[in-house]
């Protein structure tokens, strides 16, 4: 947080209530070093404000939040909360009022966003055909071309690069971890989404879960893999133009996880096409995942990401595997995908060679 300036705050409270402000003092509040409270973590130090509006002396709190664990690594993880207590502190009776919620310019000025009522993103239009296009193809009967051969390279090399940068936090590292299992976007919020299905039970999605938990454990202090990621790296949200000059779309969830990640969400799908052509990996679609993962591996000497990728396969599977997600595609497709998610989660190490063993194929 950006060292408060008297002069900053009055003229922040002069235009939040569109009057002149004298500020007469700024308090840290909290507990003293001689205080014997046993609670030690706090998320940030809020300032006691006085000041003068008109004749009128009136005192406010400014809390902010330090940037740490529990969700908070991000400043968008702190806004977050911040948005949320502006909205919700009024409407429960006997709670303290909110007055504002606003944010610290780059020369650390404050400025109000207490009208706002909804964000959003602008960002530049970019040209190009999505990626899942030539997916398609390929599972439409085209043959493997050249080209073909060439963007899947452009693609691993374009992650070999960005997974290159590493993290210095390995308390990210298993936030990260733990959203793999509980974030809205990821396994549990994907399963809570299903609806209901002849054979894919509650059950069976409970165990998925478990097991999942229990790869959370194994994955969890391994705080060095945390790397720049995409975050959601799949066909979609690939544009290529000619050749293998392409532009990613919509990155998620963060700068920084686990690699594993974003090979997943790719080769997944390379088995995902090949499983609505043929119901098991093979021909152009086998050629291309084998490679990614060969390539890959050779580039980087990660080998370590075959012992954790099992998770983040079966949060991509069970995407693809959800009636919620694709509703025409046909059970047996389904069936493969389930079988490789509980395969791969019952696995020490993944092996690229032996997918279709994975698929019951």
């Amino acid at each position: 947080m950006p060292e408060l300036n008297a002069k900053d705050v009055e003229a922040y409270l002069s235009s939040l209530f569109e009057r002149p402000v004298t500020l007469i003092g700024l308090t840290p509040l909290g507990e003293s070093p001689s205080d014997k409270s046993i609670k030690f973590c706090g998320y940030g130090t809020p300032m006691r404000l006085d000041y003068e509006l008109g004749r009128e002396h009136k005192t406010a709190v400014l809390h902010t939040m330090h940037p740490g664990p529990f969700g908070h690594e991000h400043m968008e993880d702190r806004a977050q909360v911040l948005l949320w207590e502006n909205r919700s502190f009024n409407k429960l009776p006997c709670h303290v009022r909110a007055v504002d919620v606003g944010g610290f310019q780059s020369d650390g000025s404050l400025s109000t966003l207490g009208d706002i009522t909804e964000f959003f993103l602008l960002t530049e239009y970019v040209e190009g055909e999505p990626y899942v296009q030539d997916m398609q193809r390929l599972r439409d009967g085209g043959m493997l071309s050249a080209p073909d051969l060439d963007r899947a390279d452009a693609l691993c090399d374009y992650l070999v690069e960005v997974h290159a940068e590493k993290g210095d936090n390995p308390e990210l590292y298993v936030r990260r971890i733990r959203e793999l299992l509980g974030h809205g976007e990821c396994i549990m919020g994907i399963t809570d989404a299903y609806p209901q299905h002849a054979w894919i039970t509650e059950r069976l999605l409970a165990q998925i879960e478990h097991s999942c938990l229990d790869w959370r454990w194994q994955l969890r202090r391994r705080g060095h893999r945390l790397r720049q990621v995409h975050g959601d790296f799949h066909p979609w949200n690939i544009l290529f133009r000619s050749g293998v000059d392409f532009t990613v779309l919509d990155r998620s969830r963060g700068e920084y996880g686990d690699p594993a990640d974003d090979v997943a969400c790719l080769t997944m799908n390379y088995l995902f096409f090949s499983l609505q052509r043929n119901q098991r990996l093979e021909g152009a679609f086998e050629t291309l995942f084998l490679r990614f993962w060969e390539r890959y591996l050779a580039a980087t000497g990660d080998r370590e990401m075959l012992q954790v990728v099992a998770p983040f396969f079966a949060f991509r599977g069970l995407v693809m595997a959800s009636p919620l997600w694709y509703p025409t595609l046909s059970d047996a497709i389904r069936r493969r995908l389930f079988s490789f998610i509980t395969s791969v989660l019952d696995t020490d190490s993944f092996d690229p060679s032996r997918v279709n063993r994975y698929c019951g194929a």
